[in-house]
């Protein structure tokens, strides 16, 4: 709601500014004095409030886990590089670590494409270089599937069981859809994605699929492939309220029309589960 000068709620306002100068570590706002001169702040002091004073306090996703699925979904856009560097020096100023980051960009890779991605890494690049920005803790990768740089039938063994723990039964469908036509393009999703990629340390097997259901969401046109990350989300630990509210955060940044199509997808999957 606004009031009938069409400004935001203050207190939505209050909240949202505050966050936004602690993520930004500004103390005016870019997205303030954009619209300034167009319609006199309305519409910026209106996103403030609605995105940063109520979205993202939404239950569900922490504030750093909306940081990550932010750049995911960002990375795949392609053409939001100022929009990206904000949100990465906010990742870092809400508790993720630069290798979080990194493996977030790299993580849609296989979806979005390697340009994007190298573009991504571009944009950040001077910001995740800046000292004092530590990489995360070292226990995660004592926890990552033990990975090694031999033949290419470890890599895709590895990367089968890695597809099994996180896609169960869709991503062999995936597979063994692809081998009549084009068999070599099967192998490589399973080398590379769930081989090579899915095992790389610092980012944990649930957060990879939030990065993964945001980028898919984001991209509008990778519906069957997000209809198995979300089940993915969900067979790595996600809950239907981290599907949802990944999807609906996204809607600020891709557009309300690619979170609608998502969502359809999202209650497909829960009722399946449920028939199951």
């Amino acid at each position: 709601m606004v009031d009938t000068q069409g400004s935001a709620p203050r207190s939505d306002f209050d909240r949202g500014l505050h966050l936004i100068q602690r993520m930004g570590e500004l103390e005016r706002p870019a997205v303030l004095d954009l619209f300034e001169s167009v319609d006199e702040g309305a519409f910026g002091e209106q996103c403030v409030a609605f995105i940063y004073g109520k979205v993202y306090h939404r239950e569900g996703l922490t504030l750093a886990e909306r940081q990550l699925a932010t750049i995911g979904t960002l990375t795949a856009l392609g053409y939001a590089s100022a929009q990206l560097q904000f949100h990465v020096k906010a990742a870092l100023n809400v508790g993720c670590d630069r290798r979080q980051i990194i493996e977030s960009i790299i993580q849609v890779s296989s979806f979005a494409g390697f340009p994007a991605v190298l573009n991504a890494l571009l944009a950040a690049k001077d910001l995740l270089a800046e000292p004092g920005k530590a990489d995360g803790p070292s226990d995660e990768d004592a926890a990552a599937p033990e990975r090694s740089s031999g033949a290419a039938d470890d890599r895709y063994a590895r990367g089968l069981a890695v597809m099994e723990q996180v896609d169960g039964d869709a991503g062999k469908q995936v597979a063994a859809a692809l081998q009549d036509v084009a068999p070599d393009l099967a192998r490589y999703i399973i080398e590379f994605t769930f081989g090579e990629i899915y095992p790389r340390p610092h980012l944990d097997l649930r957060h990879r699929e939030i990065v993964t259901v945001a980028a898919c969401t984001a991209l509008g046109s990778a519906l069957p492939q997000l209809k198995v990350h979300i089940h993915g989300l969900l067979n790595v630990g996600g809950t239907r309220q981290q599907v949802v509210e990944t999807v609906l955060h996204v809607a600020f940044y891709a557009g309300f029309p690619a979170a609608l199509n998502a969502m359809a997808v999202a209650r497909q999957v829960f009722a399946d589960r449920v028939e199951d």
